[in-house]
């Protein structure tokens, strides 16, 4: 007998939380079958160093609604969705993060709106548990997404989000190494809401992002989306010209006013820092241009499979 084509697709990237999964999956697993429709649960082992996988196949071989994808190793957070996408067979795709801070009982407020007929369904985490950095942060990177974007979204960070199919695969095509999902759904999505979901703290495990992380993925929407930072390097250029020229003109005139001075050597020792400075920081955004100019042309892979398990497969087919 055939199953049934899911109609609703869950991706889940997955790296190093064993002390969460078997409470999220027993959860989730509860939510989608409320809903009434035909689902898959799609786990993404990122190069767990713990007991992640060994949990994951032990409950995908009884829940035949499970797929897990083992990579082999750690290629990042988007990297495992974008996994997870290209193995998903469902109208609606949802992501969620595997920490339980956005919890599984959302997901059917999600289902509803996107039968509305939206391409893209956000969320905005209310009452969030986060530190006080991770908010400031969070927001800081939201205005800054919207205005790269052109789209106004209140939390590009919120992992829980749904896509439609089509999205989803115009997305798959994309095969840059570094890019931003949340950004780059707007791309494709023609009708886009958000909608309002609960946050809970993480109660089990650790955080992934550090402060790196966040600069690390601020860079990858920078690069991969704008030319701001290469415009504004030439913007900083011409000032840099004219507060030069009008320091010149200064010390001339003041030379013809007040006559040689030794102090005027420490200002342009500092002037000078300034330039050399500046220059650096055009050196650096450069660099990091170029850089990920090198890191595409060579065309190495997202990421490498080394297994999936799905147990209705054959039945699918």
């Amino acid at each position: 007998m055939k199953s049934k084509k899911p109609h609703i697709s869950v991706v889940i990237p997955v790296y190093n939380e064993e002390s969460n999964l078997e409470e999220l999956i027993k959860r989730l697993y509860e939510t989608l079958s409320s809903v009434g429709r035909p689902f898959e649960m799609i786990f993404v082992n990122d190069g767990s160093t713990d007991s992640s996988w060994e949990i994951l196949t032990r409950f995908a071989y009884r829940i035949p609604e499970m797929v897990i994808i083992d990579l082999k190793r750690n290629y990042g957070q988007h990297a495992a969705i974008f996994a997870g996408f290209e193995h998903a067979r469902g109208d609606i795709i949802i992501t969620m993060d595997a920490d339980l801070q956005n919890p599984p009982e959302e997901i059917p407020k999600l289902i509803s709106t996107m039968e509305e007929g939206f391409d893209m369904v956000g969320t905005v985490r209310i009452h969030r548990k986060d530190t006080f950095f991770r908010r400031v942060a969070s927001r800081l990177i939201n205005l800054f997404t919207a205005k790269i974007t052109g789209v106004t979204l209140h939390d590009y960070g919120c992992m829980l989000r749904a896509y439609r199919k089509e999205v989803v695969k115009q997305m798959c095509q994309h095969r840059e190494i570094s890019t931003f999902i949340p950004a780059l759904a707007t791309l494709y999505s023609r009708t886009i809401t958000e909608i309002p979901v609960k946050h809970e703290p993480r109660k089990k495990g650790k955080s992934k992002y550090n402060i790196f992380k966040l600069i690390s993925l601020q860079f990858d929407l920078i690069t991969s989306f704008s030319q701001i930072p290469l415009r504004m390097l030439i913007y900083l250029g011409f000032l840099i010209s004219f507060i030069g020229i009008g320091f010149a003109f200064f010390l001339f005139v003041r030379r013809l006013i007040v006559g040689p001075e030794v102090e005027g050597v420490f200002t342009l020792f500092a002037i000078l820092f300034f330039f050399i400075g500046a220059q650096f920081l055009a050196f650096g955004l450069l660099g990091e241009y170029i850089g990920r100019i090198y890191l595409e042309v060579r065309h190495r892979p997202r990421f490498i499979i080394r297994e999936i398990i799905r147990e209705n497969e054959e039945k699918s087919q």
